[in-house]
């Protein structure tokens, strides 16, 4: 099947993939910093890190972040949408919490355990096709119960379930946190 993108679309995945290339194999502050505006914000909404401008944005990079990726960390990508000067990536990101991570969870040490989230990222562009926004999205309730921070027994809330529905939307099951709630509400009558 024909790529049905435009080529405006194309040049901004090829940056984002160059933006991602720089994070994630080249594991280089610099070259993840030469891909942005040089007022350029990362921001991971759950748990507010990132920076603003160059030099905090190496800062992030060098000190938070590359170095702080787990050694198996992957991702997925699961869904994809390009307008103009912007992209949303839906992914999977899948990893065994092997090191401090202050980007992600701050404070909390390494556990050994797996998870598997969905991450939501917002990248807009600038006109010349520099990444001038990133803004990350991720269910942090989700990932805190995967690592036994959180019971969810009492709690709205779900572990691996809700990435697996995001990749398994037909077959995962539906509902479960009302059912719950309605069997604790049940048994405290």
């Amino acid at each position: 099947m024909a790529d049905s993108h435009t080529p405006d679309q194309l040049r901004l995945i090829d940056r984002w993939q160059a933006h991602l290339d720089a994070e994630f194999v080249a594991k280089s502050p610099r070259a993840s910093v030469d891909t942005l505006t040089a007022d350029g914000t990362c921001n991971h909404g759950p748990v507010l890190t990132g920076g603003s401008g160059a030099a905090e944005m190496l800062a992030f990079y060098r000190d938070h972040f590359i170095p702080k990726i787990p050694a198996d960390m992957r991702m997925e990508l699961l869904s994809r949408t390009v307008g103009q000067n912007r992209i949303v990536d839906e992914q999977l990101i899948l990893f065994t919490h092997d090191r401090e991570m202050d980007w992600m969870l701050p404070g909390v040490a390494p556990t050994g355990k797996r998870i598997e989230a969905v991450f939501v990222v917002i990248i807009e562009f600038d006109e010349a096709g520099r990444v001038a926004h990133e803004r990350i999205y991720w269910d942090q309730a989700a990932v805190l119960v995967q690592l036994g921070l959180i019971d969810p027994a009492d709690l709205p809330v779900s572990g691996v379930e809700s990435a697996r529905k995001a990749v398994d939307q037909r077959t995962s099951p539906s509902n479960q946190l009302i059912r719950r709630a309605a069997e604790r509400s049940a048994r405290a009558r």
